[in-house]
């Protein structure tokens, strides 16, 4: 062990075998933004061992104010390479893995079968909800988070225990992204620097343990909470997200995104409603395939027509 982990080391709860622990640890971090950056800058300066960072996005300037690993000089880079170089010059003993790649139904499974631990950072809703799906399959934990406004949370899902689903099984009809809400920097980062702390206590194996627990975290008020989930029961149905060319040509496609959104569907003969008006599609015979852009009014449609007992769904998430 060198010099650069012996202030944590030195802790009873970590010492050498600790550290050793985390140097074989594989963790996957889907996200390279705002929770994204403190997560992977955390887990690199504890030692983890292996990094592997998945975003398809490029460098923005309106990034800068709560993604710290990028300058002025990586906008229009690949966030996840260009989050790869920074940590690479930050920790030159821990390896990092850059795809710059959308999550999708099509890889998800074979980026978590490398990974110990998965980092949900993107704060997406279709990303949320497709690595839960996979995690609760393999039972591998995920540490998924959300910020919005002044408000965030962080928890441990799967990996033995509740999937998320079984938290958080409907979309707020209030819900928003950072973009039309809006996001303070420090909110984010306090989240994401969570989700870090998370992820190592759980690779360090400490107690009381953090599977089954969320953290919620009011900027406003500077003021934190939290719940225990261990036992919430699993949804007796749930619909999954596909890829765009998993659709099948028999689907009733509707298509979520207002026409001032997307003039032009990439389904043809799709059918342009809105989450209020859904249920103009009655009771269809076959199956019906909700999309939109981050998959959160897919979603919010979805519950709708479950209500009325349409159960033959599937989401599509076309970014």
């Amino acid at each position: 062990m060198t010099d650069r982990y012996a202030r944590q080391a030195v802790l009873p709860e970590i010492g050498d075998a600790g550290q050793a622990r985390l140097a074989a640890a594989s963790v996957l971090v889907v996200g390279a933004g705002g929770l994204g950056c403190p997560v992977l800058q955390y887990l690199s300066g504890a030692g983890v061992g292996r990094l592997t960072i998945v975003d398809h996005d490029t460098v923005e300037e309106t990034n800068l104010h709560r993604q710290p690993l990028y300058g002025m000089p990586d906008i229009g880079k690949p966030k996840a390479e260009a989050a790869r170089a920074t940590l690479q010059r930050f920790n030159p003993h821990v390896r990092v893995d850059a795809v710059p790649e959308r999550l999708t139904p099509q890889n998800v499974a074979r980026l978590v079968a490398d990974a110990d631990i998965v980092v949900d950072a993107a704060d997406s809703f279709a990303v949320t909800y497709m690595l839960s799906d996979i995690c609760f399959a393999v039972a591998k934990p995920l540490v998924s988070a959300s910020v919005i406004g002044m408000t965030g949370y962080a928890g441990v899902f799967c990996g033995g225990g509740p999937s998320y689903r079984a938290v958080f099984p409907e979309v707020s009809v209030d819900g928003g992204t950072c973009a039309t809400v809006g996001v303070i920097g420090t909110a984010v980062a306090t989240m994401g620097s969570l989700q870090a702390h998370l992820t190592l206590h759980h690779l360090l194996g400490l107690q009381p343990a953090v599977l089954g627990r969320v953290v919620t975290f009011d900027a406003r008020r500077v003021a934190f909470g939290g719940f225990a989930f261990a036992g919430s029961p699993e949804p007796e149905e749930q619909v999954a997200f596909i890829a765009p060319d998993q659709v099948r040509a028999d689907d009733i496609v509707v298509d979520l995104r207002g026409l001032d959104e997307a003039p032009v569907s990439p389904f043809a003969g799709a059918r342009r409603l809105v989450v209020d008006t859904i249920e103009e599609l009655g009771t269809p015979d076959r199956r019906v395939v909700l999309a939109c852009r981050s998959g959160q009014r897919a979603l919010m449609a979805a519950d709708k027509l479950r209500e009325r007992g349409v159960t033959n769904l599937a989401l599509v998430a076309l970014g």
